[in-house]
């Protein structure tokens, strides 16, 4: 059966998580194979990602990386892709690799 997955990217510029990109694809097979295949694909799907607005506060500040990786640690920053997941069609729990793009270097295996 093909499922909708996703390589998500955070920009991270001076600490701070400027803008997400996306790239989707439709894949059958295992969890396991569909992970590998998003990090493979990792750097060479970055420049044709399509951007997304990340979150900020009532000023116009961006969430700093700690607190997303806080997030994440508590498996909460799948709240923060939900206009993605949208946009997207993906099913309730979907297969996403996030990569991290520091300063403009792309972090991926």
């Amino acid at each position: 059966m093909n499922e909708i997955i996703l390589n998500i990217y955070l920009i991270i510029n001076n600490g701070l998580v400027e803008e997400f990109r996306v790239v989707s694809y439709e894949m059958e097979g295992g969890d396991d194979r569909k992970i590998e295949f998003l990090k493979s694909q990792a750097k060479e799907d970055f420049p044709r990602a399509i951007i997304f607005d990340s979150p900020s506060d009532e000023k116009g500040k961006f969430m700093s990386y700690a607190k997303f990786h806080k997030l994440e640690k508590r498996g909460m920053h799948f709240q923060l892709f939900e206009d993605i997941f949208q946009k997207f069609g993906v099913a309730e729990n979907p297969l996403i690799c996030v990569t991290p793009v520091v300063d403009g270097e792309i972090y991926s295996q």
